[in-house]
């Protein structure tokens, strides 16, 4: 199985996104998607969205993302997947969480 990498967001967002046919994370105000790997994701919810309930959870294969997907150094070193382009909502996985990132 290829490697997945994860996006938070709200549900409401996520519906938003599939009506619209892109996801933009909220016009992407950092200029990019923020992601996370399998290892990182439960704390990015922690930090990001303790105590919400309305999450959903995307999981992208980053092959297809292609010259947009950049890995950058971050939260403590890391290096983060952010993606600057739009996502394309349907043909991704997604399922809805909790602020801890458990389903």
């Amino acid at each position: 199985m290829a490697m997945l990498i994860y996006h938070l967001c709200s549900q409401a967002e996520w519906t938003d996104s599939i009506a619209a046919g892109r996801h933009t994370a909220g016009g992407m105000p950092d200029g990019f998607i923020h992601f996370s790997t399998r290892e990182q994701v439960l704390e990015s919810a922690a930090r990001h969205f303790a105590g919400r309930a309305d999450l959903m959870l995307v999981a992208v294969d980053p092959g297809r993302l292609g010259a947009a997907l950049k890995w950058e150094v971050s939260r403590g070193g890391a290096r983060f997947p952010h993606l600057y382009a739009s996502l394309d909502p349907p043909g991704e996985e997604h399922r809805p969480c909790g602020g801890d990132g458990a389903e």
